[in-house]
């Protein structure tokens, strides 16, 4: 299985501009919200107790997220748990609200995601490996984390592979040598 460190310098090979990664901070927890929400309607009875499949793919990511690392895993479990309710509680609307909801997000989320490889000029780490959707926000939970001055061990083993981040010079500007 691959480490922790591992996947995050994966996917940071494929975020290293700054405006790409600031649209991330939107993007994906409008993706992870919207895929929640999608996955919270039908309910269904087990040992009467009301499972959804958001809350079966909740279980299963905290589990991912836990074996790659207890702290980060706590915090991805937390998050997770906390956008499975909040999509638990909008799904109990109207199926209006609720899809329109979902898809406003999932829309709007994948909109952002594209904006900022724009700017980065690569395409998303999913492309090349699916896993890279799980690794989205758990990414964007590390990031975090460095923004606070937390993890410094964990940063730097990123930046050895993938390099600091930066704001790339738009290709115009590249080739026009400026």
């Amino acid at each position: 299985m691959t480490s922790l460190t591992g996947h995050l310098t994966t996917y940071a090979t494929y975020h290293r501009d700054r405006r790409n990664i600031a649209t991330h901070f939107f993007g994906i927890p409008a993706i992870f919200f919207a895929i929640t929400l999608f996955l919270a309607r039908p309910g269904f009875e087990v040992a009467g107790v009301t499972l959804t499949p958001g809350m079966v793919v909740g279980l299963l990511a905290s589990i991912f997220y836990l074996r790659l690392e207890l702290r980060f895993g706590l915090a991805m479990t937390a998050l997770t748990a906390l956008s499975v309710w909040g999509s638990t509680q909008l799904a109990a609307q109207s199926t209006t609200v609720w899809l329109s909801s979902a898809v406003g997000l999932f829309v709007g989320g994948w909109a952002l995601q594209f904006l900022g490889h724009f700017w980065e000029g690569k395409k998303p780490a999913f492309v090349d490996d699916l896993v890279g959707l799980l690794v989205g926000p758990l990414f964007i939970v590390a990031e975090t984390a460095f923004a606070l001055g937390l993890r410094h061990d964990v940063l730097a083993a990123i930046e050895e592979k993938a390099g600091p981040t930066c704001i790339k010079a738009p290709k115009s500007q590249v080739a026009a040598g400026r």
